[in-house]
């Protein structure tokens, strides 16, 4: 209903009044959001100047355009572990080649790939630096990264490799300052001729003489691609030692190059088509003994800090233990044994137990200069030496087993159902404990290990120790990886358990020093990889490897060492492409430590189908251990330390044989028990009485029974140990075999319905219910059954009944023959019918002729029961004696 007004005025007052307090919320809302926009404008004109101060200030302290530093190269020099100089490195392989002298192909392939929008930007790309945030936000950190190639030329020339935002800053400042003062073609030239390539090479020229023997203007499309793919990651994309990785890079320059208009796509899918090793020449140049140290050296260098040391003029100080290099060189070289061959390698990693130190790494034998280096680069399957990585540790670390925990070595199979598992020798030994199974190292205990851990622990904890596993299966149990292993990472993970359970990662170098005199460390910080028991149980379960198992040949008098055998089997398609004999092995393995040197030693073959031989008979099988003791003879001479056995652990004497662990006991024999170790609150507290001395039974009686014509027997036994035996009758008869009538709890034995006259024996043995073959001496008796009496009618003799009468109650058997009138008090001896005068037959009745003496055989308690006949005494007591 519409409001009703008194007048007109009064309406439009109304409606003027509304109309005004709109204006006034319009004007309020208006102002209010002209503030918040003066607030910003004045917020970011002060964050502006605030800005620009700061920016000023941090490009202030940045270092001058130095042209000599931006063109040349600086050696760095390289310090031993005692701080002394070995080496000096960088300016040796670099040829300088000018902007006119480089290849358009090989150009084309560096912007692909670092660069694509050089020649447009000004020394900063925020464009790229745009999509390199796009792309590190939807794949991860690192996924792409935004740097320029002048700001590369001036952070490998000027500036330290710290990743903080004062060098950021510094770098984009001085990058377009390098513009401003150098060509797009001089800055191009001054990177093309610093970057470093695996084997100390610096600069494209002698990468492309190095890799292909070819001047740069010779370059085909694939082989510029894979000089412009390698810095990147020049230990991963080395084409010599990781063609696989190489490829894949090469190939990714090659789709980038066609992406960018360089080359066509038919061009790109006909370059990748090419092995990339199809071009690559050997390596010539020989190493010196430091080479394969000083390589891990520089890749270290660039990995941690990402500067090219080479260049940089660094002061590095390494681990590097002169003396214990020369022993690898000079044992890799033959100095000190014999090789079937020149074509057999090895690799060997010698590092400090306890801080993570390399000492010495032996790359190969007769290695080129940048050739394969087989203690870092190789990548081939551990065999058993993984068992105390992904086995038995796990199992240890997470179910807390003890040393001695028991599992069955038989036939069986991985958990498909159908594939066998097989031990070496193709032989099971039953029930063993885990140390005795990593002493033999057998097989299948090892897979029931990991099965019982879980496969993700297992991966886990191997992953804490340095070993990498992208997945993992149950046959990586023994070894059979997919990818592998290197010597230095087998090196970093069995150290582990000789240092309490800390990982730290094998490292070479401990810190650099700018040539502004600025310090970086590099040695990394320790980890936590698994408690100290498990790290003790282990190390202590692969001493009895050296001990008594597969690595006794390693043995040093003095010198603790834990370690472990390892060797891999070739597929079936091997055997049969290569011919390999039967007990072949493709790799062999050592790796060991006492409590300050680790070493890790793989030998094998180059498997091709060029090869000569690619296999190791039984006698190279055993190089690996070899060259491990001579190493170790050295390097540890009069190091006599030995592991510490934590508080978490505990040791105790268990009686061998046991499925569950229990103590020995005081009469357990000395060749029955080991000395096992338990993580402390796990340890067990039953005492074994397999071995006790079990009581004999006492007081064994024995009756008979004429009416009832049966034969009881009782005995009496300690009542503090009855729960724990059994009591097992024997009986004979007539002198018989013995054979066991009962075996029950209770103390006493009834047989029913006897022989007459027969001769019944019995043998009563306590037998330990927990040990069937703890048993006591026996306690023995035996008794002859009467014969039956004749009742014949006595008659009175005329005359003389009183005579008759006394007769009758002397008993003198001369008329009846009951055999109770000699008063003996046996109360049975003539109850056969025999008189005294009679000859004994030679048993065991009682009745003998006083005055005789009683033969009872030794170890038998002999024991006449009393007759019950109606009407005649029971002499209870008269006989019931033991006799031994």
């Amino acid at each position: 209903m519409a409001e009703q007004y008194k007048s007109r005025e009064e309406r439009k007052k109304r409606q003027a009044n509304q109309t005004s307090k709109k204006n006034k919320k319009k004007q309020n809302k208006s102002g209010l959001w002209k503030k918040i926009l003066l607030s910003i404008l004045a917020l970011g004109i002060f964050g502006m100047l605030v800005g620009g101060i700061a920016f000023a200030v941090i490009v202030s302290d940045a270092p001058p355009l130095d042209e000599k530093k931006l063109k040349d190269s600086f050696s760095s020099k390289l310090y031993d572990m005692n701080g002394k100089e070995i080496s000096e490195f960088g300016q040796v392989k670099r040829t300088y080649v000018p902007y006119d002298e480089i290849p358009k192909v090989l150009e084309n392939a560096v912007l692909a790939t670092e660069d694509a929008r050089f020649y447009e930007h000004n020394g900063v790309d925020f464009i790229r630096i745009g999509g390199a945030f796009v792309a590190n936000v939807q794949e991860g950190f690192g996924a792409e990264g935004g740097s320029t190639i002048t700001q590369q030329v001036i952070k490998n020339s000027l500036l330290t490799r710290d990743k903080t935002v004062t060098r950021k800053v510094q770098e984009l400042w001085l990058a377009f300052q390098l513009e401003q003062k150098y060509s797009k073609q001089e800055i191009l030239e001054m990177y093309l001729n610093k970057i470093y390539f695996p084997g100390n090479i610096y600069g494209i020229s002698q990468a492309a003489k190095s890799f292909y023997d070819k001047d740069l203007e010779e370059l085909e499309l694939h082989e510029a691609a894979m000089i412009a793919g390698i810095p990147q990651s020049p230990n991963n994309y080395n084409p010599r030692t990781h063609p696989e990785n190489a490829e894949k890079r090469r190939n990714i320059v090659l789709t980038l190059m066609a992406k960018h208009g360089f080359i066509t796509e038919a061009e790109a899918t006909e370059a990748k088509s090419i092995p990339v090793n199809s071009t690559v020449v050997e390596a010539t140049e020989k190493a010196n003994p430091y080479h394969a140290f000083v390589e891990e050296v520089i890749e270290e260098v660039k990995e941690k800090t990402d500067i090219d040391a080479g260049t940089a003029g660094l002061e590095i100080y390494t681990t590097l233990d002169p003396d214990a290099q020369d022993t690898v060189e000079n044992v890799l070289n033959g100095d000190v044994m014999n090789f079937p061959d020149d074509d057999l390698q090895a690799g060997i990693s010698l590092i400090d137990t306890q801080t993570g130190e390399i000492r010495a790494i032996g790359g190969g034998r007769n290695q080129p200069v940048g050739g394969y280096n087989y203690a870092t680069d190789t990548r081939r399957q551990p065999g058993s030496t993984i068992k105390p990585v992904l086995d038995y540790g796990p199992a240890i670390e997470h179910l807390k087993w003890s040393t001695y925990h028991q599992l069955v070595d038989e036939p069986y199979t991985y958990s498909d159902g159908k594939t066998p598992i097989n031990n070496w020798d193709l032989s099971y030994k039953g029930q063993m404990s885990i140390r005795q199974a990593l002493a033999d190292s057998r097989n299948i205990p090892a897979l029931k290990a990991m099965q019982e851990v879980g496969l993700d622990k297992a991966k886990e904890f191997a992953e804490g120790l340095g070993i990498p596993l992208d997945n993992i299966y149950e046959s990586y149990s023994i070894g059979g990886f997919d990818e592998g292993v290197s010597p230095l990472q087998m090196a970093g993970a069995f150290s582990a358990f000789g240092n309490n359970g800390m990982y730290i990662e094998p490292h070479a170098v401990k810190k650099i020093v700018l040539s502004d005199g600025t310090e970086i460390s590099l040695e990394p910080e320790p980890k936590a990889a698994m408690s100290d028991y498990t790290a003790f149980m282990i190390t202590d379960m692969m001493k009895s490897v050296i001990s008594y198992g597969t690595g006794q040949s390693v043995q040093i008098p003095g010198i603790n060492i834990a370690g472990k055998t390892g060797t891999t089997n070739f597929s079936d398609e091997d055997k049969a492409k290569y011919n390999i004999p039967s007990g072949a092995a493709k790799d062999a393995w050592f790796v060991g430590y006492n409590p300050n040197y680790t070493a890790a030693v793989w030998t094998g073959y180059n498997v091709s189908k060029d090869s000569e031989k690619v296999y190791l008979d039984s006698s190279d099988q055993k190089l690996a251990r070899a060259m491990f003791k001579e190493i170790f003879s050295q390097v540890a001479a009069g190091d006599s330390s030995d592991f510490e056995q934590p508080n978490s652990v505990v040791k105790k004497a268990i009686e061998k044989g046991s499925k569950d662990a229990v103590l020995a006991s005081e009469y357990t024999p000395a060749n029955r028990i080991t000395y096992e170790y338990f993580v402390k609150g796990s340890e067990p507290t039953k005492v074994s009485k397999k071995y006790e001395t079990l009581d004999k039974p006492s007081n064994l009686n024995i009756n008979y029974d004429q009416v009832t014509n049966s034969i009881s027997i009782n005995w009496n036994y300690d009542e503090s140990k009855l729960a724990d035996v059994t009591f097992e009758v024997s009986q004979s008869i007539d002198e018989g075999p013995y054979q066991v009538v009962n075996k029950s709890k209770d103390m006493s034995y009834e047989i029913a319905d006897v022989i007459p006259g027969a001769i019944y024996a019995f043998k009563v043995v306590a037998v330990s219910d927990s040990d069937n073959e703890n048993r006591s001496n026996e306690a023995a008796t035996k008794v002859q059954v009467p014969e039956p009496e004749v009742d014949v009618p006595e008659l009175p003799i005329e005359g003389d009944e009183e005579t008759a009468d006394q007769e009758n109650e002397n008993g003198n058997g001369n008329g009846n023959g009951n055999g109770n009138g000699n008063g003996n008090g046996n109360g049975n001896g003539n109850g056969n019918g025999q008189n005294e005068d009679e000859v004994d037959d030679g048993s065991d009745t009682e009745g003998e002729t006083e005055g005789e003496e009683e033969q009872t055989p030794p170890d038998v308690e002999a024991t006449t029961p009393p007759t019950e006949n109606s009407g005649r005494k029971n002499n209870n007591n008269s006989n019931d004696n033991t006799t031994e």
